[in-house]
């Protein structure tokens, strides 16, 4: 399997949306209710909706993140041989109100974490996705919406 990453695509073509959310310095991990690995928050778009919403439904179904700041760092397509290519988006979410997850979903349960697990759901593929959003917090991709607004005001 390849992974590559895009500063840009067409909405049209990203079909899921994966948000990689931090909790204070710690991250914010789902576990489906059929499996025993970790996996970031995230999901299918559906019908009629745009990515940037299906990123924040899918985050809040899975966590029960109420209020964030939800950012895009990057969209991405995944090539495996004798198959379609499929592409999603990555966001970042900088978590300011965690409420209690919804019921009724598949999510079994949630953990904030220091790092990536070793029982990851998509072990080829969410250790990529992590790269990706440090790479892109270590380049000053994220300002919180405060730091915007002080930079406003002075």
């Amino acid at each position: 399997m390849e992974i590559r990453f895009y500063d840009q695509a067409l909405d049209s073509d990203l079909k899921f949306a994966v948000v990689a959310a931090r909790v204070g310095s710690r991250w914010l991990l789902c576990r489906h209710q059929d499996r025993s690995t970790w996996e970031f928050p995230g999901g299918h778009r559906e019908t009629g909706e745009d990515i940037y919403s299906a990123a924040l439904r899918e985050l809040w179904e899975e966590t029960g993140v109420t209020e964030c700041q939800l950012e895009p760092v990057a969209a991405y397509g995944l090539f495996q041989e004798g198959e379609e290519p499929s592409f999603g988006a990555l966001f970042f979410a900088e978590v300011r109100e965690l409420g209690e997850r919804p019921s009724g979903f598949e999510i079994a349960e949630n953990r904030c974490m220091d790092g990536l697990p070793e029982e990851m759901t998509y072990p080829e593929i969410q250790p990529a996705l992590m790269g990706q959003v440090q790479a892109w917090l270590a380049g000053g991709g994220f300002r919180s919406e405060e730091e915007d607004l002080m930079e406003l005001l002075f």
